[in-house]
């Protein structure tokens, strides 16, 4: 891995900025610093992306089929990093090595692999339809894009932010969490090992007052995507509204399981692991459930069942057990929920 204070600008790995300031990487199991990482100022994250303003027009311009290959390239040394992303990924975000590499890892293979597939035949100019032949309709590129991701998935987020948008012939500059930052420098590395163009790809690690603000109101960026709070997606979007940016936004939300009186009879036990799953550390994690009246008390007790059986150990340690939550904050917050639920009477 490179000098974790490194970023990642036009093809090769630059110092930061003499603005840039430097932050821990806390690894959870340990609570001890595990990497030191810059936070980039205004000059690095100009640096970002007028390197892929002029890598744009060239990207875009190429045949989708040299970008196709570029994709292909890019799962190849994926696959040839597996093992760096894992220890990568445990330590940054606490996800225990086996949770790493089956589920955390191989969520970028698998997104990585999906897009391969679906492009293959993908036809970038194409008549509208059969109403409208002589109408064509051409895909292109949207242009500079700031991709900005969380740390609880992170290749699961940033593959598929990334190989789309470059496989469309956009070029990116890539803002990964500051929590969980040491897996988005081993992709860097991967895509410096696939031949990409110098800056069709750049990252610049940053936080949201930062980088994340000085993406979002940047004149030469033309789209935003951002995965995380809802908070800090309104301040995007009014932020990005003075350019008149693209903005695509995946925020808080949580939906409920509900199970019913013809729900298998182990559906509850199933959700509560699928809820512990990640250390709770999913957007998807089934956090509730809204159960029918007389299933209610078998639900209670199989859920008791499921916590009492789910084992909490270090991210180093190969076993089938759930690893600590990702940061003193995170874990502070949970705790608040915890005692919010007894304060209100909840078993």
């Amino acid at each position: 891995m490179p000098d974790s204070s490194q970023f990642y600008i036009n093809g090769a790995w630059v110092e930061p900025s003499a603005g840039a300031t430097r932050l821990d990487v806390i690894n959870p199991s340990t609570e001890e610093p595990c990497a030191v990482i810059a936070l980039g100022a205004q000059e690095d994250t100009d640096r970002a992306v007028a390197a892929a303003r002029a890598a744009f027009e060239g990207w875009a311009l190429t045949d989708p089929a040299e970008r196709f290959a570029a994709l292909e390239r890019l799962l190849k040394a994926y696959k040839a990093r597996r093992d760096d992303m894992v220890e990568a990924i445990s330590q940054e975000m606490g996800a225990p090595v086996d949770l790493a590499r089956q589920q955390q890892v191989s969520s970028g293979d698998f997104h990585l692999e999906a897009l391969i597939a679906q492009a293959r035949d993908f036809d970038w100019h194409k008549p509208l339809g059969p109403q409208a032949e002589s109408t064509m309709l051409l895909y292109q590129p949207v242009g500079v894009c700031a991709l900005i991701t969380p740390w609880h998935w992170p290749m699961t987020q940033v593959t598929l932010k990334v190989a789309p948008a470059r496989l469309a012939g956009s070029a990116v500059v890539l803002e990964p969490s500051k929590i969980a930052p040491l897996s988005s420098l081993v992709f860097s590395e991967m895509v410096d090992a696939a031949d990409i163009p110098p800056g069709v790809f750049n990252m610049v690690n940053g936080d949201g007052a930062g980088v994340g603000s000085q993406l979002s109101a940047h004149p030469d960026v033309d789209m935003v995507s951002f995965t995380g709070s809802t908070r800090a997606g309104r301040l995007i979007s009014k932020s990005a509204a003075d350019t008149i940016k693209r903005v695509s936004l995946e925020l808080g939300g949580k939906g409920a399981n509900m199970i019913f009186e013809s729900a298998n009879e182990k559906a509850a036990k199933r959700g509560a692991i699928r809820c512990f799953n990640n250390s709770g550390q999913s957007c998807n994690a089934p956090t509730r459930m809204l159960v029918q009246r007389d299933r209610y008390e078998d639900a209670v007790a199989m859920a008791v069942e499921a916590a009492e059986a789910t084992a909490v150990g270090p991210a180093s340690e190969a076993a089938r057990h759930i690893g600590p939550v990702v940061s003193e904050q995170q874990y502070d917050k949970i705790q608040d929920l915890i005692q919010s639920g007894i304060d209100e009477g909840a078993r």
